[in-house]
């Protein structure tokens, strides 16, 4: 599709999701039919100018004025509400990309704060706007303007603050990428939820257990969902449990229950709003900690310059395959790169010149290996590649592949393979040398000096072999 018609497309499906969910949020209108206090559509057209861009305002005006050309007034007042409508979300738009990230705004725990003030300021003005327009016009009375007006705010603002976050969460990650671990808790916290839902909104004991505080049951189950999944698991369940409390208010079971429905409605949407916020920045906080983890982690075992494993990970690595090789039999190489001059180049043009060539060099060893294999920086200007599952044969195509990719200064000063056994004459000798040292782990200093030295035995070992290429 070209891009007119594709816009054109988008357009009308916004136009129809939301007039079929402007329709829906009407039906539960008791207070005043212009004025409910669950309404989606405010959700809706915030994400979805969010996500496609201001340009589609159009469409949301049209889709309010479509809803509302059926409700109470006439066409100047559905103009009035419809154009309240629209400036609620383009405004809130802007003020969600100015104050709280745009479309990663529930992202961090202070940008949605910031997301909730931008909504809770930004959704006074569909109220404002349209309420004032109908009174105006002789479709209401100054006397209940108070009372309309907030049932018509905490539906708006319900709506951006339940809705919004999911639509947003969902377009950014669509795919579903659970393992069976995560789908098994997933499932459990699923039925947990539907279970108390259950007893609460509709099960045996509604009348006795219903003027009791209930609802905070559901906190630690969203809150759960967040800290062992994610914010878009928990936003779905928020969802989820929205729709079943609405039910359950509708039919008078439950702890919302209010002598009438419009009050019943607004104090489950007060708490949903408070469930929202809260949940959405305890799962904003657990992703900011495991992404600093991560990065904690990557740091630890990555060498900063290069960006390839480090000594600790060497070593590490080094010792799971040393066992797995002992128990199975099977080989694996070590690659060892040296460059030659380095100090060189370090003393006549610089320490920042001689960083430079060393970054190029682990650009060309990290785009030389496999996916299996690990390289890293040994120490100044050596390198190292354990290739796991290869013969001595493999590791010299691999090392001639990574001198050749355009450094004339880098030089493979040896390989070596341990238990592949047929290149050494000092089988035995090489594979009870590459265990743990008695000096300690590679953790320590004393362990990190041992394991040093035995890889230098190692290398020393295939120079002396005879596994050797030098330029």
């Amino acid at each position: 599709l070209r891009p007119i018609a594709r816009r054109a497309l988008v357009g009308a499906g916004l136009i129809a999701v939301y007039v079929i969910a402007g329709r829906f949020g009407l039906r539960l209108a008791f207070l005043y039919p212009s004025a409910t206090p669950i309404w989606p559509p405010t959700g809706i057209a915030l994400a979805a100018l969010l996500i496609l861009g201001d340009r589609y305002w159009p469409a949301i005006f049209v889709g309010a004025l479509l809803v509302n050309l059926t409700t109470a007034g006439n066409l100047a007042t559905s103009l009035g509400v419809a154009l309240g409508n629209t400036l609620e979300a383009v405004v809130g738009a802007a003020l969600v990309r100015r104050f709280a990230r745009g479309r990663e705004a529930v992202r961090q725990a202070r940008s949605v704060v910031a997301f909730t003030l931008a909504a809770g300021l930004a959704t006074t003005l569909s109220p404002s706007i349209g309420l004032t327009s109908l009174v105006w016009l002789g479709f209401g009375s100054w006397s209940r303007f108070g009372a309309i007006w907030l049932t018509w705010w905490l539906g708006d603002l319900g709506g951006a603050l339940v809705l919004a976050p999911a639509i947003l969460l969902w377009y950014d990650e669509p795919r579903v990428r659970w393992t069976r671990q995560e789908s098994g808790e997933l499932a459990l916290l699923l039925l947990l939820l539907l279970g108390v839902s259950e007893l609460v909104f509709a099960g045996p004991f509604p009348v006795r257990l219903g003027t009791y505080p209930l609802e905070f049951v559901f906190l630690p189950i969203l809150l759960w969902i967040a800290f062992r999944l994610s914010t878009r698991e928990a936003a779905t369940a928020l969802l989820l449990l929205a729709a079943m409390a609405i039910d359950g208010t509708l039919r008078g079971v439950g702890p919302f229950v209010r002598t009438t429905a419009n009050d019943s409605l607004l104090v489950l949407q007060a708490f949903m709003g408070v469930a929202s916020v809260t949940t959405l920045a305890f799962g904003a906080l657990v992703a900011q900690r495991r992404k600093v983890e991560a990065q904690l982690r990557h740091l630890s075992i990555s060498d900063p310059l290069t960006g390839l494993g480090n000594y600790r990970h060497l070593m590490a690595v080094l010792q799971g395959e040393i066992r797995r090789s002992d128990r199975t039999g099977r080989s694996f190489a070590v690659v060892f790169l040296d460059l030659d001059r380095l100090k060189t180049i370090n003393d006549r043009h610089g320490h920042f010149e001689g960083d430079r060539i060393l970054r190029g060099v682990g650009e060309v060893v990290r785009e030389g290996v496999r996916r299996i294999d690990i390289a890293a920086r040994y120490g100044g200007d050596e390198f190292v590649v354990l290739l796991p599952e290869t013969d001595p044969t493999g590791a010299f195509v691999l090392a001639e592949k990574i001198r050749r990719a355009g450094f004339d200064g880098i030089y493979l000063v040896g390989y070596s393979s341990i238990n592949a056994l047929q290149p050494f004459r000092y089988r035995t000798e090489v594979a009870d040398n590459a265990k743990a040292p008695p000096g300690g782990g590679p953790r320590t200093a004393r362990g990190k000096a041992a394991h040093r030295k035995r890889l230098d035995e190692i290398k020393s070992l295939a120079l002396r072999q005879g596994h050797v290429t030098e330029d």
